[in-house]
């Protein structure tokens, strides 16, 4: 994939359940996506698990960015992702030294 091919924006979003989970994901074109899973067409995860709300979303400046982000907030307990979500704070990933 070429420079020109590239999304300049990435997304790393948390979508809510009609259960009350918490489901994280990443991609390059968020309204298209959340529709895809609105339509069960995304994520097996999410099939028959509505209605569904986009709670969270963060723009990243690169897939890889979108990934490590994605990787540390499915690390967070329940808690941690909830005030993530209420906060709507800036989610910054700490290098493990």
């Amino acid at each position: 994939m070429s420079e020109i091919d590239t999304p300049a924006e990435w997304f790393v979003y948390l979508i809510r359940t009609a259960e009350d989970k918490l489901y994280c994901g990443i991609t390059n074109d968020l309204e298209r996506r959340f529709k895809q899973h609105e339509a069960g067409k995304g994520s097996k995860a999410l099939r028959g698990r509505g209605p569904l709300k986009l709670v969270w979303s963060q723009t990243q400046q690169s897939k890889s960015e979108a990934l490590k982000t994605e990787i540390a907030i499915k690390k967070l307990n329940k808690k941690q992702k909830e005030q993530l979500v209420a906060n709507e704070e800036k989610f910054i990933i700490k290098a493990s030294v």
